[in-house]
């Protein structure tokens, strides 16, 4: 979807809220007095089972799609809020106009580095999606565009791009595509030499990944209810049909598949909310045994990666917030797992990624992500420096197993989205890019700042404030807050052009770092889940008392 069209979505929603709490320049227009009574639906009585209880549901209708009432009563509510609106559309107009402006439309993301391409992707104004190009050997080299998403599009009233995978020789590109906004991904393959689609009988995928064959390819598909459920393999050339490899009968797990970095092992996960399992199968013989590393067992998770002939598994089993365990290839169950990175207290190891040379731990700790750079040579660590006192930071489009550096997105309220380079021997980081913000953007006339509310039970919890500097905090100011704790989510302090707006007005943003969310690792999530879920609700208050007694 195209900044414009996006931001016409969302605008008439925006203005209400803009003019119901920012203080203007001039007295905002009223509401429209005259529009007609909002549209009520029909009421028509259904009975539904739940859990053994029966239940009417008066508006359950709403839920069939095809019905025409359905579509007639969705616009009749759009229509409704056409006319309440109406004295706000010279404002929405000017809005619109001031948010898309901030939008750089033609621009190209920074290129990185995959078996001798470097890989990017760009857009162009006036046009909806993304082109995928390459150059090869040097980012210096001719453009090859691998995909516009632009030409799929047309003739469509949707489009999305999902799994996007190469074969090791770079000659095919698989990847998937939905039409209809429903997430059914048609699985396509396109041969990069000619440019043309070669057929196959793979139809609808939730994920992919390739064997180091460059001709076999391992999917996954969904049942009725969308559940990743089956694995399956297809071989170019050699299979008339796709075998199925493996279904997962537990309704609780989805499973998903992919490659390690290094190219070595095609692994298949099997998750539930609380419980993981992998399978793996050596990447260059695709038809040999999957194997499990470790039977699942409940509420235990683990994640594996590998390096030279040893798995890396980040798990929370007899860990709270993850500690690092290795084992064998051979051997690696439990029983010859190895302690090799312990936990910490108040520090949560939310991904471990392996180099030739190097390991990058991403760890969050007082809910702030950290990058810590493990030289398994030396055996020593060292955390990389991120400035400001709130910020999203988190790996980018590191496809390289033997590289001398680490790649990062690095984010905060008052900073565009900027992607980093970490060089390991060097101990140093380099901008590669920064998002342009359009119409004189200035960071420095904006702050940002970290507090603590306390909750109920005296829990501290980390509440980020952004405003501009010359907004006074003397209680007269309007205050949009935000949170979100559920699922442990964490919803880090990113940047926002949009919110622009509203800081320019004399807004002040909050965002609450609520329980139930991931900031402070797995036991903020349990904090605010199932008999402690009255948490979330009770954090979000305190964190609202707070910034009224502190005006």
């Amino acid at each position: 979807m195209t900044p414009a069209r996006c931001l016409r979505w969302l605008l008439p929603v925006f203005t209400i809220m803009l003019t119901a709490t920012v203080l203007l320049s001039a007295p905002p227009p009223s509401l429209n007095p005259d529009a007609a009574q909002p549209p009520a639906a029909p009421r028509q009585p259904k009975i539904v089972g739940l859990h053994g209880d029966k239940i009417e549901d008066p508006y359950f209708w709403l839920r069939e799609r095809q019905n025409p009432k359905v579509l007639d009563y969705l616009k009749a509510e759009n229509a409704y809020t056409a006319a309440v609106l109406a004295p706000f559309k010279k404002f929405e107009d000017t809005l619109y106009d001031e948010m898309l402006g901030r939008i750089k439309q033609t621009d190209v993301s920074a290129p990185y580095p995959q078996r001798g391409y470097w890989l990017y992707s760009r857009t162009e104004e006036g046009k909806q999606y993304p082109i995928y190009c390459r150059k090869k050997g040097s980012p210096d080299a001719a453009e090859e565009v691998v995909l516009d998403v632009n030409a799929l599009a047309q003739g469509q009233k949707f489009m999305a791009v999902n799994s996007f995978e190469y074969s090791d020789d770079n000659q095919l590109l698989a990847y998937s595509t939905d039409i209809n906004g429903h997430r059914d991904y048609d699985f396509h393959l396109k041969n990069l030499t000619t440019g043309e689609e070669v057929k196959t009988p793979i139809g609808k995928v939730a994920d992919l990944a390739w064997a180091a064959d460059n001709k076999t390819i391992f999917f996954i598909t969904e049942d009725e209810a969308k559940r990743s459920n089956k694995l399956w393999r297809y071989t170019l050339g050699e299979d008339k049909a796709p075998t199925l490899l493996y279904e997962e009968k537990d309704e609780l797990f989805n499973l998903g598949v992919g490659r390690t970095r290094d190219g070595k092992y095609v692994f298949l996960g099997a998750a539930s909310s609380r419980t993981t399992e992998f399978r793996f199968v050596a990447a260059d013989a695709p038809r040999g045994e999957w194997k499990v590393l470790a039977p699942r067992r409940d509420e235990i998770k683990y994640f594996p990666d590998h390096r030279d002939g040893v798995f890396y598994i980040r798990t929370n089993d007899g860990a709270k917030e993850f500690r690092v365990v290795t084992a064998p290839v051979a051997t690696p169950d439990v029983a010859h797992w190895q302690e090799f990175l312990p936990s910490e207290p108040g520090v949560t190891i939310e991904d471990f990624e392996t180099f030739s040379d190097h390991a990058i731990v991403s760890q969050r700790e007082e809910g702030l992500a950290h990058f810590r750079v493990y030289d398994f040579a030396t055996k020593k660590s060292e955390r990389v420096a991120l400035p400001e006192p709130a910020y999203l930071a988190e790996s980018e489009h590191n496809a390289e197993f033997q590289t001398g550096v680490f790649r990062f997105k690095y984010e905060s309220p008052v900073t565009p989205p900027s992607v980093f380079a970490y060089d390991f021997a060097a101990h140093s980081q380099t901008l590669l890019k920064r998002t342009e913000i359009l119409g004189g953007y200035d960071p420095e006339k904006y702050v940002v700042e970290r507090v603590h509310a306390t909750a109920a039970d005296g829990v501290q919890i980390p509440l980020d404030i952004v405003r501009r500097k010359d907004v006074a905090v003397d209680g007269q100011a309007p205050c949009w807050l935000y949170g979100y704790g559920s699922y442990g989510i964490s919803i880090d302090p990113a940047f926002s052009s949009n919110r622009i707006s509203l800081l320019d007005r004399g807004l002040i943003f909050a965002l609450a770092h609520i329980r139930g969310g991931g900031e402070l690792g797995e036991a903020w999530h349990d904090g605010a889940r199932m008999m402690t879920k009255k948490n979330t609700f009770t954090d979000f208050i305190a964190c609202a008392d707070y910034l009224v007694t502190n005006k």
